[in-house]
């Protein structure tokens, strides 16, 4: 069996990419990083040095121009500044919307995309890294078990049964996803989350703040920390 992952370049993705290749092992393993028209290039950056690292196949998709109506903070084109505010006061704040991170059903058009290339590819399995806690409070919809399963039937459907997305973290929280990344020994260090792309994380962002955090429940320091780079 072959599996492509969505891939990019973050805790929970290359978590994913790391469960993937030992499954499956890196020959039969595909990554799939998507540029969405984001602030930065950072995280692109990173999954290019980890997919090399894993020695597994790396595609690229630009989908910038599908996102250029949208106003999220998260996109270059966007005035919005990036919340430094953590999650919880951000959903507080958005009233049962989602956040301004946001990207509408960003989601939806990369698992869309990746069900296409893994037809192609002849992948008959799709990963993808959403979370528990990024589907609290509607900030990210597309993030919720009812989305996965959704999406995973069209997938089934439309393929006509050769394919499907596997979702692995869809009930985990983070912590829980850097417990298991820890148990394969996946390269975090590498990894990049921040919104901002500087050339050191924020540390205020609200994907800095829980990436710092599910470290701490593990009681162990965040090797981006350890390498001079955290805040």
């Amino acid at each position: 069996m072959k599996a492509l992952v969505l891939f990019s370049g973050g805790v929970d993705s290359t978590t994913c990419l790391g469960m993937a290749v030992e499954k499956y092992g890196r020959e039969q393993v595909t990554a799939l990083s998507v540029f969405y028209g984001q602030k930065h290039k950072k995280e692109i950056e990173a999954a290019e040095k980890i997919a090399a690292y894993y020695k597994v196949e790396h595609l690229q998709l630009d989908l910038e121009r599908i996102f250029r109506y949208s106003d999220c903070s998260l996109l270059s084109h966007s005035e919005q500044e990036i919340p430094k505010e953590d999650y919880a006061s951000q959903i507080a704040d958005a009233a049962g919307k989602p956040v301004s991170t946001y990207v509408p059903f960003r989601n939806g058009l990369f698992l869309a995309s990746a069900a296409s290339i893994a037809l192609s590819k002849g992948c008959e399995v799709i990963y993808y890294g959403a979370h528990r806690d990024d589907a609290a409070g509607a900030a990210y919809p597309d993030c919720s078990s009812a989305f996965y399963q959704a999406m995973n039937q069209a997938v089934l459907e439309g393929s006509g049964g050769q394919a499907r997305i596997e979702a692995p973290f869809i009930e985990w929280t983070k912590a829980e996803i850097v417990r298991k990344g820890l148990e394969l020994n996946v390269p975090y260090e590498m990894t990049w989350s921040c919104y901002l792309g500087e050339e050191k994380p924020c540390g205020v962002c609200g994907t800095c703040r829980d990436r710092r955090a599910a470290f701490e429940k593990n009681g162990v320091e965040d090797p981006i920390d350890k390498k001079g780079l955290g805040i």
